[in-house]
């Protein structure tokens, strides 16, 4: 089994952690929304200079996509919101505990149903398991 994938979606992962404390660190000095902004507006730039010169797509082929697949930037900025609110009142770990869970509930009934377009994957009693396991660690680093 090739092992670059997982690893890079733990580095993303990892990165996901660090970018909401800083992101929530910068919420507190500027505020929530602004923050958000900020974060997406270097983040945008910083795509740019990797389009211009490691780019291979076609950005013009927008037009040609179905207009629900342009609400991922919407759901970006959601996320970062959010992050940037709730890290500073319960922590990053706690938080993201809750963005696992959401992620992966969610996941679940897109594959089940292949929504968007996805391969069809079922929901089986090992992942309802694995789901209700999520709420009990999400309700352990939360109660006090």
């Amino acid at each position: 089994m090739n092992l670059l994938f997982p690893l890079l979606a733990l580095l993303g992962g990892a990165a996901v952690a660090i970018q909401s404390q800083i992101n929530g660190g910068l919420g507190k000095k500027v505020g929530v929304l602004e923050a958000s902004l900020i974060s997406f507006g270097v983040g945008t730039i910083a795509l740019l200079f990797i389009v211009l010169f490691w780019g291979k797509g076609n950005l013009l082929s927008v037009t040609d996509v179905p207009k629900w697949q342009l609400i991922g930037g919407l759901l970006g900025a959601f996320f970062v919101v959010v992050t940037v609110l709730v890290v500073p009142k319960i922590g990053v770990a706690p938080a993201l505990i809750g963005i696992v869970a959401g992620q992966i509930i969610i996941g679940a009934i897109v594959d089940h149903f292949g929504l968007f377009g996805g391969q069809r994957i079922p929901i089986n009693i090992q992942k309802v398991a694995a789901i209700a396991l999520l709420f009990a660690s999400l309700y352990l680093f939360n109660h006090k």
